[in-house]
């Protein structure tokens, strides 16, 4: 069970979910610059998604968490980011794969009959590093 301090986003939504999930992936840096990066290793994110909206679907839900973790762990988890096509031409660094989980997030969220959004995606790569991703307002429609 994780319990972790994450920094807030203002919003004016009705509704916010947060999802915490844990992924082993492995990834490099191909650039000189990257130092021991350059070399493949793997790390144990731990990632949260911050999901917000005005109207729940159905069956009273904002999203189902499964879905969340559908869409990002079994895509990632026990992979090498740099094969997957959603980087290809970027280095999978933690800010891009936060980025990256975002926009993949809110292309599944938009088919959503709600329409929740996701408005910031956090990945822990190791206990003392990570990266806060929110995207900018007009990304989000």
């Amino acid at each position: 069970m994780m319990y972790n301090y994450y920094p807030q986003t203002p919003h004016t939504f009705r509704f916010e979910l947060n999802k915490d999930m844990h992924l082993a992936a492995a990834h490099y840096i191909d650039d000189e610059m990257a130092g021991k990066c350059q070399k493949v290793h793997g790390h144990t994110y731990t990632i949260n998604m911050t999901v917000v909206g005005d109207e729940l679907d159905s069956l009273g839900f904002l999203v189902d968490f499964k879905l969340l973790k559908d869409h990002v762990h079994k895509k990632y988890d026990h992979s090498l980011l740099n094969e997957h096509p959603d980087f290809k031409g970027k280095h999978p660094t933690t800010e891009v794969v936060a980025e990256t989980i975002t926009t993949e997030i809110n292309r599944f969220l938009q088919k959503q009959s709600n329409q929740p959004v996701c408005i910031q995606t956090i990945v822990r790569e190791t206990p003392t590093s990570y990266v806060v991703y929110r995207p900018k307002e007009s990304e989000l429609s």
